[in-house]
């Protein structure tokens, strides 16, 4: 038996040492050799259709792509792609690649993760059977292609507009639609459950199949799910998309470098070195049967070992997996085959399908772009110029990130922290000034406020830059890590409100009422670009506690608007430089009756009833300030006063206990949901007893109880009456100048 192993052994190691790369196919050999780099980029040679050879990326500029799309013309659902060959499956890629570059050229959208899935999403339809096979798409903003198949393509003029169809996969909108997302890293989670479901209702078809990237898998949830998957044996095929892109954009200058932010997409990069033998090890197993089966056994161990020491054996196979790959996702002869055999093999035990692709894949100028063209406005097919309206003013995230620069210059304790969104947050900009304290953590919201909260107890000042919606992840961690501690963390929430096109799951609504009423937090909202500098200031002076700086999606309003509007007297019309610590708790007051120098104000409000006060939170004081003025323009006898809150956290009692004295109603205005700004401020009123005597009226102005689809971000806060209209109809209603309507009962 000695004798046996030590022959097996030898044997085993010398065919890996000199001979693996005969038992490889040759097409993955020169896929292999594609990626001499581990950099996941693939230009593979021309495909062959039936009307020649097809051009995956064209030469250009200027690029186009083919004038008419025969076989796409045929498929209305995957049911109509069954009978196709593979030379015509080549070419249904190669159409829906160029209908999805030309669809999103018209109204924006995420083009290049939907462009690296082309092939991959062919492949599912023909092999997997939806509806009743479940695809689930992780964030599912790769999900372009799967509607054009699915008998959405006529409807891609409204893509992520208002009244048409969503940018992500929504069940509400398609059978096809198997899980709704936005969010990332719930697809292996939600096919489990599914699994399950489908074994205890004794379905027939039990086949579940979760595409996840190499930077969704970065959050913990899947791991999560991985675990609960191999150690309950739940029949399902994960596919582990992996194009290097784990940031947006992939590259920023961080403390990490310029790598992805995930050492696990570098293990997964270095799986490539051990294809070679794993292919031989797939050839030993055969010749292995053949053997006497007490040699088989000495083998099985021997080989084991050999794994061990080769390739270090692989996470997911340790976490129950079996694991295939990596294979070329953008290669149909093999990877419809193995999908064949995944879905017809009896096995109940998970798969890891592994596949290598380019984000942007087809389209030269998404596959150069620093983002991939990941998220594009509308863009020339031609050249990739995206068609963008200019604006005099800068980006409320570019003015966060150079206001957070400022501060960095003169204080080495600040540093920066981001979810793998360096773009979206502005911490590519602060990167780029200061890489060594700029910390890209992956998709890991509930990781990056507490690793924020032990940079704090070491004394660093950690800005914890993450979109309002995201950071519902990482809720238990402000409670338990930062708020109940006391540590000075510094949250910064981008895309607070409503963010327009991408919908409900990119809202952020739920801020102020879910972080409202955590102890300790101190809460701030500016209201213009001077105030966002300011608050910057304040957040990185204040060390007593943690401190929340919420903003929106938008742009500042430039020096013209803030001194004719917000009444800013700005030395040379220029805006400051630099922000300057506000106190805290304090908020001000903008407009007086009759406008921001006062004019007529005398002559208006001489009766209780007829002074109203708006209390705004937030960016919505712009449209406050319009209502006020057209309600004065309206009605002579009226007086209106604007006041900024500025904190949610404390309030500023001494000036609403002002407003409340000198004004018959108080409306209050914020971009949150119920249980926020306006709830606040109401019970304070009620416990100061302002509301005892029955001479004031307050209305909070806020999100109704509902849900805003895709839309601009005008669109959007007109149906939710937040628009200067809807604040001038409140104020003319509560003193008595608009009939009140009757509310119609809600569904």
């Amino acid at each position: 038996m000695r004798l046996v192993g030590f022959f097996s052994t030898a044997l085993l190691f010398a065919a890996v040492d000199k001979q693996a790369r005969a038992f490889v196919p040759s097409s993955f050999t020169k896929y292999n050799e594609r990626f001499v780099n581990n950099v996941g980029s693939i230009s593979g040679p021309e495909q062959n259709s039936p009307s020649g050879p097809l051009r995956m990326s064209p030469a250009g500029p200027p690029y186009s792509g083919p004038s008419v799309k025969p076989i796409l013309d045929s498929i209305e659902y995957p049911s109509d792609m069954k009978n196709l060959g593979m030379k015509d499956l080549k070419q249904l890629a190669h159409e829906l690649r160029w209908e999805v570059i030309e669809a999103v050229s018209k109204t924006g959208g995420h083009l290049s993760s939907s462009l690296g899935v082309v092939e991959l999403t062919v492949a599912l339809h023909y092999v997997f059977d939806m509806p009743d096979d479940d695809i689930i798409w992780d964030v599912s903003h790769q999900c372009y292609p799967h509607k054009m198949l699915t008998g959405r393509r006529n409807r891609f003029s409204g893509l992520r507009q208002l009244g048409g169809i969503s940018g992500f996969c929504k069940r509400k909108e398609s059978d096809y639609d198997s899980f709704g997302a936005g969010h990332s890293t719930t697809s292996i989670s939600a096919a489990q459950g599914m699994s399950v479901g489908k074994a205890m209702l004794n379905k027939r078809r039990n086949n579940n199949i979760a595409v996840i990237g190499d930077g969704a898998i970065t959050g913990g949830m899947a791991f999560e799910a991985m675990n609960s998957a191999g150690y309950l044996k739940n029949r399902m095929i994960v596919v582990l998309n992996d194009n290097g892109q784990v940031s947006l954009p992939t590259g920023t200058q961080s403390a990490g470098g310029v790598v992805p932010a995930s050492q696990l997409s570098a293990y997964t990069s270095n799986l490539l070195v051990s294809k070679p033998f794993q292919d031989f090890r797939d050839f030993a197993k055969s010749f292995n049967r053949l053997l006497p089966e007490n040699v088989q056994e000495v083998n099985k161990r021997v080989d084991e070992y050999a794994r061990g020491l080769v390739s270090g054996g692989t996470l997911f196979e340790e976490l129950g997996f079996y694991y295939v790959g990596p294979v070329d996702g953008h290669d149909l002869d093999n990877l419809v085959p193995i999908l064949e055999k995944l879905r017809d093999s009896d096995s109940n035990k998970p798969v890891l399908l592994h596949i290598k692709t380019e984000k942007g894949k087809g389209y030269p100028p998404a596959e150069s772009a620093s983002d991939k063209m990941h998220g594009v406005a509308k863009f020339d097919v031609g050249t990739g110029q995206q068609i963008k309206g200019k604006s005099s003013a800068p980006s409320l995230t570019s003015i966060f990130a150079n206001s957070l620069i400022e501060q960095a210059t003169e204080d080495r304790a600040v540093v920066g922290i981001t979810a793998a969104m360096p773009g979206g947050t502005g911490m590519d900009i602060f990167g780029r000034r200061f890489p060594k304290r700029t910390f890209d953590v992956g998709i890991a919201e509930q990781h990056a406020v507490t690793f924020a909260a032990g940079m704090a107890c070491e004394g660093l000042k950690p800005f914890c830059c993450i979109y309002s919606t995201f950071l519902q992840r990482g809720y238990d961690q402000v409670v338990h890590d930062v708020a109940i501690q006391n540590l000075p963390v510094r949250l910064i929430l981008d895309r607070a409100g409503l963010v327009g096109n991408d919908g409900p799951t990119h809202h952020g609504c739920y801020d102020l009422a879910y972080l409202g009423c955590i102890p300790n937090l101190t809460i701030m909202s500016p209201s213009d670009e001077i105030e966002l500098k300011n608050m910057v200031a304040t957040c990185a002076a204040f060390d007593d506690g943690p401190t929340v700086l919420r903003y929106p999606r938008g742009s500042g309003y430039g020096p013209e608007k803030l001194q004719k509007l917000f009444g800013y007297e700005l030395v040379n019309g220029e805006i400051p430089s630099k922000g300057e610590v506000l106190p805290i708790g304090k908020g001000r007051i903008i407009r007086t009756p009759g406008g921001i120098n006062g004019g007529d104000g005398n002559s208006r409000g001489k009766e209780r009833k007829d002074r109203v006060a708006i209390l705004s939170f937030g960016t919505r004081l712009h449209e406050a300030l319009i209502a006020a003025n057209e309600v004065e323009e309206q009605d002579a006898n009226l007086g209106v006063t604007v006041a900024d809150a500025r904190f949610m956290k404390p309030l500023d009692i001494d000036l609403i206990r002002q407003l409340a004295d000198e004004n018959g109603a108080i409306i209050t205005v914020e971009e949150g949901s119920i249980g926020g700004f306006g709830d606040h401020v109401l019970h304070f009123l009620t416990l100061d007893g302002a509301l005892d005597d029955g001479n004031l009226k307050v209305r909070p102005m806020v999100l109704p109880d509902a849900l805003f689809e895709a839309g601009t971000q005008h669109e959007q806060y007109d149906t939710a009456g937040l628009n200067s209209e809807h604040i001038r109809g409140t104020v003319l209603r509560l003193t008595n100048r608009l009939k009140v309507p009757v509310l119609a009962e809600q569904d």
